[in-house]
């Protein structure tokens, strides 16, 4: 994807724990404000006061499953799976990747048909190339179709045998508490929707108090798997009659609405229509937002820090704008804010 953002990320800027651990509550990361012309740094607790009464934020309630396996090859070589989006018939997109010392590494090179032992008898087979997925000959499949067979329900085997997902700026494995939200009620996201990781049910309280409501709405994501910038893949969401009637209110009333996460970009554009009015609806999205596209559904985007040449960085373009955008991750890097699931916020406002 051309034109993306790039940018050099210091490896101290990467978040390697949860704030917790740092000495800070949940919403006690730094929150970078961002309009046209002007950036302000504050704390996520002062969000309360920088939205008004009326504005709309629209959260994600998809809870994050324990979704990497240890695995073995037919030769006995070890593994690691990462389940990245259910499918029906017992398949799944899977990614298949080699342990290391610290994180795991892609494993490009699989044959079709290999066969993995999972934990406690579960097997995965690999059949086919992941729809979008099948890279240049000389880069091999990251992601596969998989016909998966487990020998108890999926949320009970996974929280005998899974683990969060993780990757090498995290230091080590942490429970899966740590990747949940505050709004996480129906499980089935391979990685946490970060954006939302903040909220505590004390600053929800604050919000509401202040005349602020919230709407949900699921979207399990997939895997991102940082070393790869591909646009994302087909992901499951689900937006009921409540929400998109909210959220109409919202903007008829000259009210904001506001995306916690690029889950929530994705899924209401996937239900807005041309005069920007969102509609229920369900299913599997292959939408993809950029800077030519535009945004019709979202005022405002909470997010977190992105990768350079990330594709999200094209759905933060076009929800900023590029001067906005250069501007608050230029800032970023000068003021040290951290990055990733377990590092600090970016609001963009109109």
């Amino acid at each position: 994807m051309n034109g993306l953002l790039t940018f050099e990320l210091p490896p101290e800027l990467e978040a390697s724990g949860p704030p917790e651990e740092r000495g800070l509550r949940r919403d006690g990361v730094r929150l970078m404000v961002a309009r046209a012309g002007r950036i302000e740094h504050r704390s996520f607790t002062d969000l309360a006061s920088v939205l008004d009464p009326g504005d709309v934020l629209v959260v994600n309630t998809s809870a994050t499953l324990p979704a990497a396996l240890d695995a073995s090859t037919p030769t006995g070589a070890p593994a690691v799976v990462h389940l990245s989006t259910r499918l029906p018939a017992g398949l799944w997109v899977l990614e298949l990747r080699h342990p290391g010392p610290s994180a795991t590494s892609p494993w490009p090179d699989a044959p079709a048909g290999m066969v993995l032992r999972l934990p406690g008898g579960g097997l995965a087979e690999l059949l086919v190339p992941a729809g979008g997925w099948s890279a240049a000959p000389d880069e091999g499949v990251r992601l596969w179709v998989a016909a998966v067979d487990l020998p108890a329900p999926l949320l009970v085997y996974l929280a005998r045998w899974g683990r969060p997902i993780r990757y090498g700026y995290v230091t080590h494995d942490r429970p899966i508490s740590a990747y949940q939200t505050v709004f996480a009620d129906e499980p089935g996201s391979a990685e946490m929707p970060s954006a939302a990781r903040p909220f505590s049910a004390e600053l929800v309280t604050r919000l509401v108090t202040r005349g602020v409501s919230f709407a949900p709405f699921v979207l399990h994501t997939g895997v991102s798997s940082l070393e790869a910038h591909e646009p994302p893949s087909s992901e499951w969401y689900r937006v009921e009659n409540e929400t998109a009637s909210r959220i109409n209110a919202a903007r008829s009333a000259g009210h904001r609405v506001v995306a916690v996460g690029t889950t929530a970009v994705r899924a209401l554009e996937t239900v807005v229509d041309e005069r920007g009015r969102v509609h229920p609806g369900a299913g599997w999205t292959d939408v993809v937002v950029t800077a030519d596209r535009g945004v019709r559904a979202v005022d405002g985007l909470i997010t977190g820090w992105h990768e350079p040449e990330a594709s999200h960085l094209a759905m933060l373009e076009a929800v900023a704008g590029r001067p906005v955008l250069e501007a608050s991750y230029q800032a970023a890097l000068e003021e040290g804010y951290l990055w990733h699931e377990f590092g600090d916020s970016h609001l963009i406002l109109p």
